[in-house]
């Protein structure tokens, strides 16, 4: 069976025996990610998929991928996947898009 639920309504819910996959979660806070993760349930397995250059929350609030990478990358049965630009696979040009703002975003953090 699939199901798709919005956060809204994972509240109060365990997931077990599960394969539960958050997508679009560099959009989600600190607070959505902390209660999507403690949805976990026993025998179950979490996909989190989300690009930290397209956050699209607030600037004063913290992406919850962000601060989820941060806090968990060191606890074992937990895992981290990062792709570049060389795995793009869309146009060839979208690599060639991804290279200038990341250069952009470079030359933004060089001091003057």
């Amino acid at each position: 069976m699939v199901e798709i639920a919005p956060l809204a309504y994972m509240r109060g819910r365990t997931l077990n025996s599960a394969y539960v996959i958050l997508d679009e979660a560099q959009n989600t806070t600190s607070e959505q990610m902390k209660m999507f993760l403690t949805r976990i349930g026993f025998n179950s397995k979490a996909i989190i998929t989300g690009d930290i250059t397209q956050i699209d929350l607030p600037n004063n609030k913290i992406s919850g991928l962000i601060e989820t990478k941060n806090i968990l990358q060191t606890i074992g049965g937990i895992k981290f996947v990062f792709f570049s630009k060389q795995d793009v696979v869309r146009h060839r040009l979208v690599q060639e898009i991804i290279k200038a703002y990341e250069e952009l975003d470079e030359n933004k953090q060089k001091p003057s």
